[in-house]
This record gives C-alpha cells, sequence and structure tokens, in this order.
C-alpha cells in the first residue's frame, strides 16, 4: 500500500502538539460531525417524499460534478497547482477530470462514492434515522480497525481497544434494543443490512486514502468523477427505458435544487474535503472515533425533527461514546503488527 517503511499510518498525520495543527483539525471534524448528522436526518425526511433512493443518489452526484468536475479539469490543465504527495500518481484520468490515475480513482470512488451512496440512501427506505445513526457512522470505528488490521497490518494496541468497546458499547445502547425487536421485520432487516455495507465501503474508502496520502480535494474529485462517469449513465438509459421508476418529474424544482446542493454540495464536497481533512490530521482510526459522537447526535435530532422516540438510553450511549474518544484519541495506540 506505498507504506514500504510499515509506518503506523496513524502516525503519518501532522503532530497535533503544535497548537495550529490541532485548531485545524477540530475544526475539520466539527464541520464533518454537524453535515453528517443533518445527512442523516434529511435523508430520512426525503425518504418519506415522492423521490426514490436512486433518484437522491443522481442528485447527489450532479450537485457534487457541478463543483468538482470543472475543479479537477483545471487541476489537471496546470498541472497539479496544489502539489499531490509523493506517493500519489500525478497521471489524470476520466478524460483529464480525475487528478487522479484511473485504478486509484476506480477504488476510491467504488467504495466511497457509487456503493456508499447507493448502500446509504436505499437503507432510509427501510429503516428509521436512529438505525442509521447507529450502522452507518456509529460501527465506523468497528470495520475501518478491521480494514486496517488486514490489509494493513495495523494492529490495536489496548487503551485503543478499550476506547473503541467503550463506543461500540454507546452506539449498542442507542439502538440496540429497536434493533432487537425489528429483528422479525424484513423491511428494517434489510435497511440494516444496506447501513453496515455503506459503513464498510466508506471505512475502506478512508483506509485507502490515508494509506496512499491522497489529498483531500483529489479524493473528493476523484469519486466525483468515478461515479460521474458510471452511475449516471446507467440511471438515466433505465430511466428512459422504463426499467427503473423514477419521480424526478414530478417533484418541485425546489426539492431538486436543495437535495443538489445539501447531498451533492454539502455531504459530498464540503464533507468529503473536511473528512478527509481529518484522515489527514489523526489518521483513518481516529477519525472515525470522533466522528461515533454522530450516532447519538443524530438520534437526538431525529427525535426533535422527526418525532423518533428519545430515550434515556440516547444519553447514556452518548456518555459512554464521548468517554470511548477521550480513550482513543488521547492515546498513542496504534501499532504496526509484528509478522
Amino acid at each position: 500500500m506505498n507504506n514500504p517503511n510499515n509506518v503506523p499510518i496513524d502516525r503519518l498525520q501532522p503532530d497535533l502538539t503544535q497548537t495550529p495543527n490541532l485548531i485545524r483539525g477540530v475544526f475539520f471534524a466539527l464541520v464533518t460531525i454537524v453535515i453528517w448528522v443533518g445527512f442523516i436526518i434529511i435523508a430520512k425526511a426525503s425518504s418519506q417524499g415522492s423521490l426514490t433512493g436512486l433518484d437522491i443518489a443522481a442528485l447527489r452526484i450532479l450537485g457534487a460534478s457541478i463543483i468538482l468536475l470543472p475543479l479537477g479539469f483545471w487541476i489537471n490543465k496546470n498541472k497539479s497547482p496544489l502539489p499531490l504527495e509523493d506517493s500519489v500518481s500525478k497521471d489524470s484520468s476520466f478524460a483529464g477530470l480525475s487528478p487522479l490515475s484511473f485504478k486509484l480513482t476506480a477504488t476510491l470512488g467504488l467504495s466511497g462514492g457509487l456503493l456508499y451512496a447507493l448502500f446509504a440512501y436505499s437503507g432510509f427506505f427501510f429503516a428509521p434515522a436512529a438505525h442509521a445513526a447507529v450502522l452507518l457512522p456509529g460501527s465506523l470505528p468497528l470495520w475501518t480497525s478491521l480494514i486496517a488490521f488486514f490489509i494493513l497490518n495495523e494492529s490495536i494496541a489496548k487503551y485503543r481497544l478499550f476506547g473503541l468497546a467503550l463506543i461500540l458499547g454507546g452506539d449498542l445502547i442507542v439502538g440496540g434494543p429497536s434493533l432487537v425487536n425489528s429483528l422479525g421485520e424484513q423491511s428494517i432487516w434489510r435497511g440494516d443490512l444496506l447501513f453496515i455495507l455503506a459503513s464498510i465501503a466508506w471505512s475502506y474508502y478512508a483506509v485507502m486514502v490515508r494509506s496512499r496520502q491522497v489529498k483531500p480535494v483529489y479524493a473528493t474529485t476523484a469519486i466525483t468523477v468515478f461515479v460521474f462517469f458510471t452511475y449516471l449513465p446507467s440511471y438515466i438509459f433505465l430511466c428512459m427505458t422504463g426499467l427503473l421508476k423514477t419521480n424526478i418529474w414530478e417533484t418541485s424544482l425546489d426539492t431538486l435544487l436543495f437535495q443538489m446542493f445539501f447531498q451533492g454540495v454539502l455531504s459530498v464536497v464540503v464533507s468529503g474535503i473536511t473528512f478527509n481533512q481529518m484522515v489527514r490530521y489523526f489518521g483513518p482510526v481516529r477519525t472515525t472515533m470522533m466522528t461515533a459522537v454522530v450516532p447519538a447526535l443524530a438520534a437526538l435530532g431525529a427525535s426533535i425533527f422527526l418525532e423518533e422516540h428519545l430515550s434515556t438510553n440516547v444519553i447514556m450511549g452518548l456518555i459512554l461514546v464521548t468517554l470511548g474518544i477521550f480513550f482513543g484519541i488521547g492515546s498513542r495506540s496504534v501499532k504496526a503488527r509484528t509478522t
């Protein structure tokens, strides 16, 4: 994975003992968390409207492409005015719109772009927002740790393992009871599975971005270019032939523009860059442990805006997640596994 010295990927980030680096990292974390919480609430609310999950995914891609495709073209035309890391190929691809090589663009785009969007948006049509809060961002630390362990030979030391256990315990307390009660309902089970698959896809993307040291704007541009060339043509063809149901033409222009702005501009462009900046400053494992606050916050937001039931287990889960973050981030706990 272009890490010849087997340096733990969580130790490749800037020195956080320097105050400016810490402030930047925290800022990117706050922006990412706010957008992710809003994503869960708005995506669930959108699933109760006329648009299908595939419609919302298409609007997400269109909104992001309006900004990122011209940006990718400009970067390549000006020969990368934002310098690439040495480990990243300077070759462009996809008609000169992606600043990364074809292979790297496809790898990142398939996991962090296509699969994540399809799994996540489809899941909201089967399961409530509380399930998404637990199984999308809530399980990121688990999948990221496992992927880093098996693919990059990264082990988890005891302090971070303890923090990870607290985070997962908090997530289970938040969503566990409703998940157990829903096992007999087929539709909710499908949604839960889709959320888990989306979380795995995004975790793989996060590990790959960090291991290849891809700059945030390049990673976000690359995944958008990939889904623009793969998903949109298939979506348009299926809609035109009647093989896929779409309600875009029956939806108001205001709704379409809002979905393009929030799902595309904010959720892809803004949070895509800020998330990758988090990975750059904190590493993939610490980043996903920080985003573990999203489940409780999203559950709270769903209670306020979607009138989903809020119980004391949400508060208890938030406390455990906060403690888990403290232990996970505060320890120098990821070490290279010896072979």
